[in-house]
């Protein structure tokens, strides 16, 4: 009875959970998706984004999330690298992931205070592409971190134990027997850290800017579709497209995620070949 009572939950908390995010989407979707057409996607935004499309904003977009993306991953998957191979479980060792840990749970304001103060003041790199990505690749380092360490882990010993023993070294097994094993693993924290980008508003105010035109160097201030959603819906400019934003915005993460999944499944049947 008991077990039948704690599946019972299991089943009826994953529905509620599945129900919720359908909800979500079904309401956005409804809202937005009819207001999407092909001059949303290319056009440029006039009347403050009342009127046009989010051609830049899109370019925006992918702009921080990739400065963001290019500066954190090769820091994170170092430095999870390190800690699953290389450290030992020390003061020092300990210390850095008391701060990774604590780093994860900064409320994305402060981090934006600080790419503000830090980044676009002090360093004098202004609103910009640059600003934002620097920012945004603190918040997501440690998801990075966790993530490539955690399927570090799932490695079992003996493929390291083999590769030694056949007189590679320490680098080599790490580079060439470890970590193409677990590409699928940091091709996941890649995705969730990608999401956590796209989805972020306050850093990306105080540190981008909110400029309508298209971003042509790192250095030039932009907008990215959150923020872009929530200026339309905050000063009442245009729910419809606000809504259009969003959905066209849950089409790019669902594509995403879906390209990511195939890629996983691609690099899995291939290690297990």
């Amino acid at each position: 009875m008991k077990d039948k009572l704690f599946y019972a939950a299991i089943w009826f908390f994953s529905i509620l959970t599945l129900a919720a995010l359908l909800v979500i989407v079904g309401y956005i979707m409804y809202r937005g998706a009819s207001h999407i057409s092909w001059e949303f996607i290319t056009e440029r935004p006039s009347l403050m984004g009342k009127k046009g499309g989010i051609f830049p904003i899109i370019i925006g977009t992918l702009y921080v999330t990739g400065v963001g993306l290019l500066i954190a991953a090769p820091i994170g998957i170092t430095a999870a690298v390190y800690f699953a191979e290389y450290s030992k479980d020390g003061r020092l060792v300990r210390a850095i992931r008391v701060f990774t840990e604590a780093l994860a749970g900064i409320p994305s304001i402060i981090v934006g205070l600080f790419g503000f103060a830090f980044f676009v003041v002090f360093l004098g790199f202004g609103w910009s592409v640059l600003s934002g990505g620097l920012s945004v690749s603190l918040m997501i380092l440690p998801i990075l971190i966790r993530s490539t360490e955690e399927a570090l882990k799932t490695v079992p010993l003996s493929y390291r134990e083999g590769s030694l023993s056949l007189g590679a070294s320490k680098w080599e097994t790490t580079r060439k027997v470890v970590l193409p094993c677990c590409r699928k693993g940091i091709l996941t924290g890649l995705v969730l850290s990608m999401g956590r980008v796209v989805g972020e508003t306050a850093v990306i105010m105080l540190t981008v800017g909110g400029a309508l035109k298209l971003p042509v160097s790192i250095f030039d201030s932009t907008r990215t579709m959150s923020l872009h959603m929530y200026i339309l819906a905050a000063e009442g400019i245009s729910q419809e497209k606000a809504f259009a934003t969003a959905a066209l915005l849950v089409l790019i993460i669902l594509v995403i995620n879906g390209l990511a999944n195939i890629i996983g499944h691609r690099i899995g049947g291939s290690n297990g070949k």
